[in-house]
């Protein structure tokens, strides 16, 4: 029988009042009990509160940046394996059961998830198109493609980068240096808010940072991106 893998789920927070009830209900209908885990940076809203009354264990984050606040997550958790998911973000029924059967695998070192975002332009569904094929060529992905590994291998290959950006692309891109890197579907729905009403130019100022970033292969200052 394949062994069965306990899941830490760590969400980093900061004023994700209007968003955080949707994820964690899709959290909710998983049947295997599962440990999530909030790190929150300072919110004002109710993030905080929301959280707990949802059942997650809570952590203070003493500085407002996701790879700090998803390092501290990971090392508080318990589980076998970590997933790592933003705060506005949906995984698709059945996602639980998929990571830890193919976490069992030990081809995989990881993985992600294909992504749609609940944006209605079409634009946006072509790159997402484009980042299933990254992902599936590469092993490539974003922290909005819930990124999952085991906590091991996590530690074992350092954590995230505590860099602004790219923290989660140069984590992938480590991840995949030690091993296979799984892609699942069905995708996870994730906000496009960021985008605003302008995707193209937002998609373009996007490519030019990750450009930049592969060019050099190191953190780039004051060009956060959201």
């Amino acid at each position: 029988m394949p062994e069965t893998l306990s899941i830490s789920i760590v969400i980093p927070t900061y004023n994700e009042s209007a968003s955080l009830p949707d994820t964690l209900h899709c959290l909710s209908r998983a049947a295997a009990p599962l440990e999530i885990i909030v790190v929150d940076a300072g919110s004002s809203d109710q993030t905080r509160s929301l959280a707990e009354e949802a059942g997650a264990r809570v952590l203070d984050s003493p500085v407002r940046q996701r790879a700090a606040q998803m390092n501290l997550g990971a090392s508080a958790a318990k589980g076998d394996i970590l997933l790592f998911l933003h705060a506005d973000t949906c995984l698709p029924c059945n996602a639980l059961d998929s990571i830890s059967t193919c976490m069992s695998q030990l081809e995989f070192a990881g993985g992600a998830f294909f992504r749609r975002f609940d944006h209605p332009s079409l634009f946006l569904k072509f790159t997402c198109l484009l980042a299933d094929w990254r992902l599936r060529l590469f092993g490539w992905s974003l922290g909005d493609q819930g990124v999952f590994v085991k906590k091991t291998r996590f530690q074992k290959i350092g954590g995230f980068p505590e860099w602004d950006i790219f923290e989660d692309l140069e984590f992938s891109r480590r991840l995949v240096k030690s091993g296979k890197a799984a892609a699942l579907g069905p995708p996870i729905i994730t906000s496009g808010r960021r985008f605003g009403d302008n995707p193209i130019r937002r998609t373009i100022k996007d490519l030019i940072l990750t450009w930049k970033y592969l060019r050099k292969s190191k953190p780039l200052k004051n060009s956060r991106v959201e």
